[in-house]
């Protein structure tokens, strides 16, 4: 019996014992969400599954090649011993499946010494520390690195840790520190690779299409092509046509108007992006991937936001847009030089570039000879130097093989078309085009859009409607058709497939800002309705890098409908459970 303490001292000893005991908020074990498809969770699993999977195979070889003649267990009295020596350094055992003592992890917020093995599709660095069989995910790293990391959470279950970039110890063949271009890289969230050279970003972003297909297609490595060599951007900085900086509201409580409870910033707020690892808002006065108008709006909004903070009560996003107006050289105004504007001039035309703001204001972009207007707030894609190359190459894929027995391809289907980008550029190759999205302001733009480029509607129409229902108002015949796919990051769902597989149009041209949902959908059309013979082949894949110093990389996967002399031989190789008249479908990733 306990005679020194009464029930109500026992209780408060014991909640003053959990409370001090108890981790910060980031260390708390947290209840984990579904991992999205195709999201940045759900790669970055894939990898490190690969990378520990690939790992403890190589360990197992040099074990079995290794001559050892005994190895020693250790007595209770040393596991005791190394018990208490990790419950003083605030280590954490991990378990072995058979329920032994298998790896010692460092405690949250510890800082170590990893060794980058390679890096992820997320575009983080995968590490070792040790001799350990844990994954240590690092930011900012190239493969060859040797760097100081603290260790923020472990997923022990996946044996991967999340960990936060300190600083390089040794640089790695990769690294060159003199190529970074931003004094906030390794800080900010927005860049990954300015450390390394421009061939070295194209080749890893060949292997994250490649590793995408091989992950979530769920298709056997016959049926996917050799990928192409990533398609690069003309400028490597200086490229970006959209940016939107923001700023968090005043700290302390909410303003709340009806009880007149007004919130004021006592200080200038950081006005910035997302600070790597957290929710936090870095300050950032330039961006050197934003083109120079772009950057030029940061300077002048920044300075409004602080002559105009009295008037702010909450944060705000701001929107950075250019848009170019284009003149004739013999014009007058071609002379001129307006205030916050950028002149750019060719041998025939001279385009003043602005920055626009207002997210329902109007931005226009040229692309080779078209000409595009779109709301200032929406998507229209971000890097107009790659564009003329992109489109080109959807122009030069867009048609199948010539065949004697086919029919001509007369007809385009634009899904997701938003301000009509690929419908314009493609329309004049065919008798008629239709684009469908499913916002109203996007199909009013690409009307528009249509209108300045001198495309009747007899050639190019525009409809507002669900691209899960689009088919319905197809009337085209399927053997003249084409489809164009450029869904958004979350890809297609698979009523949209159905109805597309249904359709059966000759040729479909996919287009992807995500290479891992886009894989997940492609597969599902080359496996296709095996009992009905419908089914895609792939004839090309391809990455463009729309982004450099990032992580991320445009696909397009290029299919054909599958005759009826291939249908035999191609069903040969799907898996043998493929046999439903439902699209044949699998999970991304096996545990």
């Amino acid at each position: 019996m306990d005679f020194g303490h009464s029930e109500p001292q026992k209780l408060q000893e014991r909640k003053r014992q959990s409370q001090e005991g108890r981790p910060s908020k980031r260390q708390r074990i947290r209840k984990e969400k579904p991992i999205k498809e195709g999201s940045h969770d759900e790669v970055l699993l894939a990898d490190v599954r690969a990378l520990f999977a690939a790992q403890k195979l190589t360990d197992n070889t040099l074990t079995s090649n290794s001559t050892i003649h005994a190895t020693t267990a250790a007595t209770s009295e040393t596991l005791l011993s190394q018990n208490e020596t990790n419950e003083q350094n605030g280590s954490v055992e991990k378990e072995s499946e058979e329920g032994g003592a298998d790896d010692i992890l460092p405690a949250p917020f510890t800082e170590i010494d990893v060794r980058v093995l390679e890096l992820s599709s997320t575009g983080d660095g995968l590490a070792k520390h040790g001799n350990s069989d844990q994954i240590y995910v690092v930011p900012f790293a190239a493969p060859g690195d040797i760097v100081k990391v603290k260790v923020i959470r472990h997923n022990e279950r996946d044996h991967y840790s999340l960990a936060d970039f300190v600083r390089v110890v040794t640089p790695g063949p990769l690294r060159d520190d003199n190529r970074i271009n931003c004094k906030y890289f390794s800080t900010c969230g927005g860049c990954q690779f300015q450390m390394m050279d421009y061939p070295t970003q194209l080749a890893h972003k060949k292997s994250i299409v490649e590793k995408a297909y091989k992950n979530f297609s769920q298709l056997p490595a016959e049926l996917v092509p050799l990928i192409k060599d990533t398609i690069g951007s003309p400028l490597k900085y200086g490229y970006r046509t959209k940016l939107t900086p923001h700023f968090d509201g005043p700290p302390g409580h909410r303003s709340d108007r009806k009880h007149g409870i007004i919130n004021k910033f006592k200080s200038v707020p950081d006005i910035g992006f997302i600070k790597k690892g957290t929710r936090q808002t870095l300050d950032i006065e330039d961006c050197p991937i934003g083109t120079e108008v772009v950057r030029l709006g940061m300077g002048v909004e920044r300075a409004k936001v602080i002559e105009n903070l009295a008037s702010y009560t909450k944060g705000a996003t701001i929107l950075l847009r250019e848009s170019t107006e284009r003149v004739p050289n013999e014009d007058p105004r071609a002379s001129e030089t307006p205030p916050n504007t950028i002149k750019v001039k060719s041998d025939k035309h001279t385009d003043f570039k602005t920055c626009v703001t207002d997210n329902n204001g109007t931005s226009t972009e040229y692309i080779g000879d078209f000409v595009f207007t779109n709301t200032a707030g929406a998507f229209f894609q971000n890097n107009n130097s790659i564009l003329p190359i992109f489109t080109q190459y959807i122009r030069d894929h867009i048609m199948p093989p010539t065949s004697e027995t086919a029919p001509k391809i007369k007809n385009l289907i634009d899904a997701y078309s938003g301000s009509g980008l690929f419908t314009i550029t493609l329309a004049s190759l065919f008798d008629s085009s239709t684009g469908i999205d499913v916002a109203a302001s996007s199909i009013v733009s690409a009307r528009e859009n249509a209108r300045l480029n001198n495309l009747p509607p007899s050639q190019c129409t525009f409809i507002a409607a669900d691209a899960n229902k689009l088919f319905e108002q197809v009337t085209y015949p399927k053997d003249e058709t084409v489809v164009v796919l450029d869904p958004p990051r979350k890809g297609c769902d698979m009523n949209f497939l159905t109805q597309l597989l249904d359709f059966g149009p000759r040729r479909v041209v996919y287009v992807s800002c995500n290479v891992h949902t886009q894989a997940r959908d492609v597969g599902v059309l080359v496996r296709g309705f095996p009992q009905q013979g419908i089914a895609y082949e792939i004839e090309s894949l391809v990455g463009f890098d729309f982004f450099p110093q990032t992580g991320h990389v445009e696909g397009v996967a290029v299919l054909n409908r599958i005759e009826t002399e291939w249908k035999e031989m191609f069903q040969k190789t799907l898996p043998s459970a493929a046999t439903s008249e439902e699209p044949c479908q699998v999970n991304a990733i096996p545990s």
